[in-house]
């Protein structure tokens, strides 16, 4: 497939049983799962949710890899492209409008805004590919797009309008949460070479520092400007989730192994995303979580037994607690949402 350098999701393929990896938890909230379909092909992923549990994400078809699809009132519906033959959605506001990228018929990508059944391009900082992954209750979108100068930078749409968000001081950057403030997150690099998570707010790139390691990147905030993503911890012997909050970077934990990260943040300060896990023979798989109490939770010992479901990422939640990510079921990666009992 034809992507853009960003991506939101890991999607890994696994065809191994859950039973080994996880002990359902006595008296956590457990969940029912739903099973979002397809577009017609054989996989699907939905990346982000709103309010009124309308789902953004993209799905295979009979004649292409990924298109982007809307899922509202039980049903998928495919968002199309710009001429080009992929699309994706990566993020959706309150009103149902979603955003994502597209190919175009010359084969470059571009960001782009679906409203009322239109797909428009939102351009890019001068270069040639563009691709947005977040937006606001207001219509303001953010992303990363090339500037004439072929490099990546996050930015920041708004009133017609793509502003470029700049660095930290190194070449590159790329936005992925915004809130209704017009706070963005992201991840930016550095002089030195290294990348940290930043949040750009009243026109101003902070550094949020990393645990401890060399690295980090900032995923998605809430209206409070809390924080979460994935930082290295000293040594760069692994890479945690995190929850930015009040100026300080806490440690979300891990299940067992060394690699975890915070895709999606609510109101409630909830964090869901992955986690990487070791089996009994060594070998590694992710797995999705939400994290709670500064421990990670296995979402797959919160469903009901016998589903045939191996959750491998959680992607979105919105403020009653539904979740949406990636998983495969009989073989095949399907989106899924999953909601509170």
């Amino acid at each position: 497939m034809y992507a853009p350098l960003l991506t939101k999701c890991i999607c890994v393929l696994v065809l191994l049983s859950v039973s080994d990896f996880f002990v359902p938890k006595s008296g956590a909230q457990t969940y029912s799962i739903t099973d979002l379909g397809t577009l017609g092909g054989t996989s699907s992923a939905a990346l982000a949710i709103n309010a009124s549990a309308q789902i953004a994400g993209w799905s295979g078809t009979t004649s292409s890899p990924a298109v982007a699809f809307r899922y509202s009132g039980g049903k998928m519906n495919s968002l199309g492209t710009l001429g080009g033959e992929y699309s994706e959605g990566y993020g959706i506001n309150k009103a149902g409008n979603v955003v994502g990228y597209s190919t175009l018929s010359t084969g470059f990508y571009r960001a782009f805004l679906w409203v009322n059944g239109t797909m428009s391009s939102l351009g890019t900082l001068g270069g040639n590919y563009s691709a947005a992954t977040a937006i606001n209750g207001a219509g303001q979108v953010t992303g990363t797009a090339a500037t004439t100068a072929n490099l990546q930078h996050a930015f920041l749409y708004g009133g017609g309008k793509m502003t470029d968000l700049g660095t930290l001081g190194g070449t590159s950057s790329s936005g992925y949460g915004i809130n209704t403030g017009g706070q963005v997150v992201g991840y930016a690099y550095l002089a030195n070479g290294a990348f940290h998570a930043f949040l750009y707010s009243n026109g101003k790139m902070s550094d949020l520092g990393t645990l401890g390691g060399s690295y980090s990147r900032a995923s998605a905030l809430n209206d409070s400007g809390q924080v979460t993503g994935q930082a290295y911890i000293a040594g760069n012997t692994g890479a945690h989730a995190f929850l930015y909050s009040a100026g300080k970077m806490t440690d979300l934990g891990v299940l067992n192994d060394i690699y975890s990260e915070g895709d999606a943040i609510n109101s409630s300060s909830q964090v869901v995303g992955q986690a990487s896990v070791k089996n009994n023979t060594g070998y590694v798989i992710y797995h999705a979580v939400k994290f709670s109490g500064g421990k990670a939770v296995d979402l797959n010992g919160l469903i009901p037994a016998g589903t045939g479901w191996l959750m491998t990422q959680a992607t979105g939640i919105n403020d009653t607690g539904q979740i949406v990510g990636i998983g495969t079921i009989h073989n095949q990666q399907h989106a899924f949402l999953l909601t509170p009992k």
